[in-house]
């Protein structure tokens, strides 16, 4: 089993929504990117290998802003109005927090949106009908901390306590939290919730879960997280500890599953908005989606590690096992 394809998103040749559709067509598009992360990411270089298989060339038919925080969230803002002053045609806002900055810098140059919960945060009116300058895709799926505590119970056995480990700095994690607590409610497990504030404290928290009895963690969405997969999976494994991550790239660097929206699939289709947009569409009629794929992720060596026998039928419904 292997990971699914790469991102491709792809932009128009026509000047933002806001020009009547009687202007005359651009020669180059300009995109603005703005992100708690780094410019030679993953995702980033997958967005751009996206675009050039779509036909843009940078420097010749598309220019690219790219403004990367880096995990530190206080420069978004300045990034966010860096961009705006250099009057790009659309912002990708990848994150809650980068969303937050770029809707603060502007209300005329549309912004894909790609958080966890839009309409939650006030980014948006509704789903169906944004009503503003900022549309794209939401990261927060109705089901997914059932599914997840519901994953976790299936793998270790007789579970019956689970910490919750948030990042309360990030916006949308109370989101994320209020849901695993109604989850856990509904599927009799008590639910410890800790909180986690920079990445040194990952270690004393594992171990405050398994000092209080918790089979289990679960580690809600946060860009601290997303940004240090392989020090937080370390951490779980030095406490021998079962944890569930929303992001396969915790799986990969030794965490024991995960479970979540596909990034790649959301980013891939974060390509129907920008090209939309940029072909005269209003941000505030395109409807906020939903994601529709999600990924299971299995690392069968940690599973033996931490001596979880997991099911025949598990590992056939993993998208990916890591052996």
């Amino acid at each position: 089993m292997r990971r699914r394809d790469f991102i491709s998103l792809c932009t128009g040749f026509l000047a933002s929504p806001r020009l009547a559709a009687a202007e005359t067509t651009k020669d180059i598009a300009h995109v603005g990117i703005l992100t708690m992360g780094s410019e030679d990411s993953v995702l980033d270089a997958a967005f751009r290998q996206g675009l050039a298989d779509l036909g843009y060339a940078e420097g010749k038919n598309l220019a690219i802003d790219f403004r990367g925080a880096a995990g530190k969230a206080e420069m978004l803002p300045r990034f966010a109005a860096e961009l705006v002053a250099a009057k790009v045609d659309v912002i990708i806002a990848a994150g809650s927090q980068a969303t937050s900055a770029a809707r603060q810098s502007t209300t005329a140059i549309p912004i894909v949106a790609i958080s966890t919960n839009p309409v939650g945060l006030g980014f948006a009116a509704s789903l169906a009908h944004p009503g503003g300058n900022i549309t794209g895709l939401s990261l927060l799926g109705p089901e997914v901390a059932g599914k997840r505590l519901e994953l976790l119970k299936e793998m270790v056995p007789r579970l019956s306590k689970v910490a919750a480990m948030w990042v309360p700095e990030d916006p949308a994690a109370v989101f994320s939290l209020k849901e695993t607590q109604m989850a856990a409610k509904s599927l009799a497990i008590e639910l410890q919730v800790i909180e986690v504030h920079d990445l040194s404290a990952f270690d004393i928290a594992f171990q405050a879960a398994a000092d209080q009895g918790a089979g289990a963690v679960v580690l809600l969405p946060a860009p601290l997280v997303s940004r240090n997969p392989g020090p937080i999976a370390e951490a779980a494994l030095r406490r021998q500890m079962p944890a569930l991550f929303y992001s396969r790239d915790a799986v990969s660097a030794g965490g024991l599953v995960s479970y979540g929206a596909s990034i790649l699939a959301v980013h891939r289709r974060a390509a129907y908005f920008v090209d939309r947009i940029l072909k005269g569409a209003n941000p505030a009629d395109l409807p906020i989606e939903q994601p529709t794929q999600f990924q299971l992720t299995i690392n069968l060596k940690t599973a033996r590690t931490l001596s979880l026998e997991l099911s025949p039928s598990l590992l056939a419904r993993a998208d990916e096992v890591v052996e």
